[in-house]
């Protein structure tokens, strides 16, 4: 462990096994090891409701973890975006969250992504000329950012003065917005619309919001004018995103739009072996298809309990037998069973969609389109999770119990409108995707 990335994903390994993998992809799957010197540690986030929750949920399993690590007390600092909009100024443009060791060498290729694979290589030869834009599309946990950053690991050796950005479709929109309140509109511009490769994960999240979009759409069309190369993924096809304008959907379908489906059987296979030789283990074949027959959603998930097997192996287990195997495949599909999204989660997303603060949802105006989104919250809380009415009201302020009932009945009887009833499946989405 010599590098802040290899320290991170191991703390991130350790947190999975105290906490669950859901909950550790949920709140720190984007967020980063700043630094970690002289009994202190420095983590951010580029969101800064996550870093709250971070700070409030888990400080006490991230200094319990770093102390297994590394027998030592840590001081603890969580940071979230606006603590860093200082930081918002024309330099070059970021590419360090992207990891060095997703390359397309060590990109397992079969039928469920093979054009993908494809095109993001022809992309990475040929920069704007054959697939521009090169739109990307599949569920969670698929090996989309795998390609994004195979694409900027190979252009930089490529073409070493290219000027590569990468961010989040959010990370976007809150750069944007520390951007205006900070006055430092033009360095924003500059910073992204200056760049030789574009590189956007989880476009769908700038989707219903106005200011974003349009401002992307200026930064689209000034990067393709210029022949620049972009390349953006989402969780869906352009066409399935309800609120995103049409202006941004032509362009967007106006280049290559290639989906990766879930692995097969075989794929599953070679992926299991392929990360548990990186991480030096040896799978038999017998346990290597037991692992394929019963994780089946994603990659992540693959890797993620081969990881599992490493941990309990340095945990305390003497041998790799069946039941270290066993064990992980069981924790994996438990923590699949428990996908239910924090109540946070849920009211984080409606607050995004509707561009209204956390303490404006939960709080007692009731403008039309805040008690709107307030009472979509409530429908979803009931809906996605075994909250009580009694423990939704809670979350608000402490309201009766009747009140949740009444929202929640609301929102069920504008089900039959079908605009009403594809905002609400938009959000659902959006939810999905961040579990």
């Amino acid at each position: 462990m010599n590098t802040k990335d290899e320290i991170w994903i191991r703390i991130k390994d350790l947190l999975a096994l105290q906490l669950t993998t859901t909950a550790v992809d949920t709140w720190f799957d984007d967020a980063e090891l700043l630094s970690l010197a002289d009994d202190k540690a420095v983590i951010y986030s580029p969101s800064d409701f996550k870093r709250d929750v971070i700070r409030k949920r888990y400080s006490e399993n991230i200094l319990s973890v770093l102390h297994d690590l590394f027998a030592a007390d840590f001081e603890l600092t969580i940071l979230g975006q606006n603590d860093r909009l200082d930081q918002i100024k024309n330099d070059e443009p970021r590419n360090d969250t992207l990891h060095d060791e997703f390359t397309f060498e060590n990109y397992i290729v079969g039928n469920s992504n093979r054009i993908a694979h494809a095109a993001a290589s022809s992309v990475a030869e040929n920069p704007a000329s054959a697939y521009n834009p090169l739109f990307i599309y599949g569920e969670s946990g698929l090996g989309k950012t795998h390609l994004l950053c195979a694409i900027s690991n190979a252009v930089k050796k490529r073409f070493p003065k290219f000027r590569i950005v990468y961010m989040k479709g959010d990370e976007f929109t809150n750069e944007l917005v520390a951007a205006i309140r900070s006055g430092k509109n033009t360095e924003f511009r500059e910073k992204y619309r200056s760049a030789d490769l574009f590189l956007m994960d989880d476009i769908q999240f700038i989707a219903g919001k106005d200011s974003t979009q349009e401002e992307f759409f200026h930064t689209f069309n000034s990067l393709y004018e210029a022949k620049k190369q972009i390349v953006l993924t989402s969780d869906r096809p352009p066409n399935d995103m309800a609120r995103l304008e049409n202006r941004l959907r032509t362009r967007f379908e106006g280049g290559l739009i290639v989906e990766i489906t879930p692995p097969d059987f075989e794929m599953r296979s070679a992926i299991i072996r392929k990360k548990s030789e990186q991480l030096g283990l040896y799978l038999n074949d017998k346990q290597v298809n037991y692992i394929s027959e019963n994780i089946t959603n994603n990659v992540r998930q693959l890797e993620g309990t081969v990881k599992k097997i490493l941990a309990y192996l340095q945990l305390g287990d003497k041998d790799l037998s069946g039941d270290a195997v066993t064990r992980a495949v069981d924790e994996m599909r438990k923590d699949k069973g428990k996908e239910m999204p924090p109540p946070a989660l849920i009211i984080s997303e409606v607050c995004r969609y509707y561009s209204v603060s956390e303490n404006e949802i939960k709080g007692q105006r009731k403008v039309a389109e805040l008690a709107m989104a307030r009472q979509i919250a409530m429908y979803l809380l009931r809906k996605m999770t075994n909250l009580s009415f009694s423990d939704i009201g809670k979350l608000f302020q402490d309201r009766d119990h009747t009140t949740v009932m009444h929202g929640v009945t609301k929102i069920e009887k504008k089900m039959s409108d079908a605009t009403f009833k594809n905002t609400l499946e938009e959000i659902i989405e959006n939810i999905n995707a961040r579990i």
